[in-house]
């Protein structure tokens, strides 16, 4: 199996935390799907298994057209063995998720919405430069509910400036209400260059203490224990049944191709990664030039990226798996860890597996980097 990320770096507008790759200038639409048409047909060999996940991410991309949606899947499909029952998300902000677009959403093959929220506060919603309200991200779940989507998930972030557990709750208790079935949940980030970072750096704005941080982080899990949801990655928290295929693929380590300006791909033995800059991502595709870099991965590389993607998950990292695959030596590595982590509360072993508790998931990154072998 296999998956296709899609990636679409138009946005209205920057939110003033987001250092992912993104413009505004929403003018080069046409001309970049006409050209991501162009690499998907060009890339086609990269993947041979059936693909099981198409994933539109972003940016924003419900700034297209379900035309456009489907002229990308057409390509997909006609390009690529396709399963029948693939899972095809679409990320989407509230704003543009009005009855006329999921109306005409509902007669592509999206199948599942993944709707940029991030809070049901207004305050916060404005200091994050998000340009939806709470009544829309509200109406928007109950109207994509009428037009047939039963796969929906929620993206909200923790940490604010000023957040508090009342308001996180808040937001919790009525994205439950709204009958929403997949939950991401991620802590604010502060990263360089970012308004959010300059902010920071001016003293206009005080990140919340690492203290504070863990009890928010505490407070969702104790929400999803108590509404049936599973945490079943480090971010993530779906209803049985309802678990991000997608993104569940990347931390099992299946290959996918990513299209699009700065989309990363991987095939187990390399990774690849796509020009950010839509003008020469188009630019190089329409003169036939290569608009990749890669890297080939070592042993050392594949150990450690199991590692990273295995210890986010609930299932935690097989030592069996890593003997078969990288020797005894490193499986007695992650052996030695396990114990010692097991003794702070931060770690578990079951089933042969080292596992992170709930407590070491939010500090996994320390936690895994130790572990990292150096090249």
């Amino acid at each position: 199996m296999s998956g296709i990320y899609i990636h679409i770096p138009f946005c209205k507008s920057r939110c003033y935390y987001c250092d992912f790759y993104s413009c505004t200038e929403l003018w080069a639409i046409d001309k970049y799907i006409d050209v991501l048409k162009t690499e998907l047909i060009d890339r086609k060999d990269y993947i041979n298994d059936d693909v099981e996940t198409i994933y539109f991410g972003g940016g924003t991309p419900s700034v297209l057209t379900s035309k456009q949606i489907e002229e990308i899947i057409e390509t997909i499909t006609d390009n690529f063995k396709v399963a029948t029952n693939a899972e095809i998300t679409l990320e989407a902000n509230p704003d543009d998720l009005n009855t006329r677009y999921l109306k005409e959403l509902a007669r592509t093959p999206i199948n599942r919405l993944s709707i940029g929220v991030q809070s049901l506060n207004s305050y916060y919603l404005k200091l994050m430069y998000r340009r939806h309200s709470e009544e829309q991200a509200i109406l928007c779940i109950d109207h994509a509910r009428r037009f047939g989507f039963d796969n929906i998930s929620v993206d909200i972030i923790y940490g604010i400036p000023g957040l508090t557990i009342k308001e996180l709750n808040s937001t919790l208790d009525k994205l439950n209400k709204a009958n929403i079935q997949h939950l991401s949940a991620y802590h604010i980030t502060y990263e360089k260059n970012t308004v959010f970072d300059n902010l920071k750096n001016k003293g206009l704005i005080v990140p919340i203490s690492d203290d504070e941080s863990y009890k928010q982080y505490m407070t969702i899990i104790e929400w999803a224990n108590s509404n049936d949801f599973i945490h079943y990655e480090i971010s993530n928290f779906g209803k049985r049944n309802f678990f991000s295929k997608h993104n569940s693929n990347y931390w099992d380590q299946v290959p996918y191709l990513g299209s699009g300006a700065a989309a990363h791909s991987y095939n187990v033995h390399s990774r690849r990664w796509n020009i950010d800059n839509i003008h020469e991502y188009m630019k190089y595709v329409e003169k036939g030039g290569q608009i990749y870099k890669e890297e080939q991965l070592s042993a050392t590389d594949r150990y450690n990226e199991l590692l990273l993607t295995s210890l986010r998950t609930v299932h935690g990292i097989d030592l069996e798996k890593v003997k078969n695959q990288f020797g005894e030596d490193k499986a007695q590595l992650i052996l030695s860890f396990a114990e010692r982590y097991e003794k702070s509360g931060h770690m578990v072993f079951e089933k042969n597996s080292a596992i992170l508790t709930e407590r070491g998931f939010f500090i996994s990154d320390r936690i895994i980097s130790e572990m990292f072998v150096e090249k």
